[in-house]
């Protein structure tokens, strides 16, 4: 079984040949069918690095299945161009977004990707350009490894032509674009807003105090543009997050700002309001309150014995955050920032409001 283009590179034989059929899983209620027999599964490369290997490996004992891995894409595609390969980050966009390589977008930095089909290098290209990366070095690679290779280099702001599946691409980045920082606290104009919004300097401290781990999840109640998820689900690949808004309109904003940034894999946004939204939910490992505080819903949170952030910005919110620190200890903070502005012909400070934060770890 396998791929047609890789059947038809095996000489005639009496073995039974049979196309792996698109969508992907088809094939594999396929293979199950042919339990009990011997079986051979061709697939480009490592099966296991952005393969089919790990899905069927899942699915079967070990018992049931061998592989013998070759060259990847991505090994293939820097020993041509002489990259290190542990200083390249490697994607597997052939099922993804390609907005999934957004975080990785910064100047000098190298990436081999792979591609859906040969229409996609025309998406990547664009992709690049967009976001003010159209500068960078795209090499295209077609059938890479195989007796149709085709190597094809340019700029992705002006690089044309007509591409052959299987292809990968290697980028080195280069651009005016903005990248996003590897810290907590991006610019606040990285999320689009209507200016309900944990700004920088708070959702630093914020995030800080949350310290995400991999494979965490959180969820972020009263989400604003959801600034506190993102950048949790920004921190690392692994880490999930849990978006509760009551605005339809901020939830939708929510959920593009996830798709601009390239982690809307791993958010769910619900439409709702604590605690009522949160009677379903899977209990998180960390839980962030910044909008629509009240007793009942603080109540809610605590009861779920992780992680809690709380940040408040109204008296009535102070008291019911002073309340709590009393009853449940943990640490209470209060955030008071000013920024320099004009004053008559001179300078002076103008105070923010200032944020009271109740943090706990139970």
């Amino acid at each position: 079984m396998g791929p047609p283009r890789h059947l038809d590179l095996i000489p005639d034989g009496a073995a039974r040949r049979i196309a792996w059929p698109v969508p992907f899983a088809d094939g594999l209620a396929m293979l199950d069918g042919l339990s009990g027999q011997c079986v051979v599964v061709l697939a480009s490369g490592d099966p296991f690095w952005f393969g089919a290997g790990s899905v069927i490996a899942r699915r079967y004992a070990a018992s049931e299945w061998v592989a013998h891995p070759g060259p990847s894409c991505f090994a293939l595609a820097a020993a041509q161009l002489g990259w290190a390969l542990e200083n390249t980050t490697c994607l597997g966009l052939h099922a993804a977004p390609i907005a999934r390589m957004r975080r990785h977008l910064a100047q000098k930095d190298h990436l081999i990707v792979t591609l859906r089909d040969g229409e996609a290098v025309a998406e990547l290209t664009g992709y690049l350009s967009d976001t003010g990366f159209g500068d960078s070095t795209v090499t295209v690679f077609e059938h890479l490894g195989g007796p149709a290779e085709r190597v094809t280099s340019g700029q992705a702001a002006t690089l044309k032509g007509s591409f052959g599946h299987p292809v990968c691409a290697a980028i080195e980045i280069a651009g005016n674009g903005a990248s996003l920082t590897i810290a907590t606290g991006q610019s606040d104009d990285t999320f689009a807003s209507d200016g309900q919004m944990t700004k920088r300097p708070i959702r630093a401290i914020t995030l800080s105090t949350l310290a995400p781990k991999p494979h965490e999840h959180l969820w972020d109640i009263g989400g604003g543009s959801g600034s506190i998820a993102l950048e949790w689900l920004l921190s690392h690949p692994t880490t999930h997050a849990t978006c509760i808004e009551p605005r339809s309109d901020r939830a939708a904003r929510i959920r593009q700002n996830s798709v601009d940034l390239g982690v809307d894999g791993r958010l769910t946004v619900i439409k709702g309001v604590a605690p009522d939204a949160l009677g379903d939910l899977d209990t998180p490992d960390a839980l962030f309150i910044g909008g629509g505080l009240s007793q009942p819903t603080l109540d809610a949170a605590i009861a779920q014995g992780v992680r809690l952030v709380v940040n408040a910005v109204t008296l009535e919110g102070e008291v019911l955050l002073t309340a709590a620190h009393a009853t449940h200890g943990g640490d209470l903070l209060r955030i008071a920032l000013s920024n320099a502005t004009p004053l008559g012909s001179k300078r002076g400070w103008t105070s923010a409001y200032p944020v009271v934060q109740w943090s706990r770890v139970p």
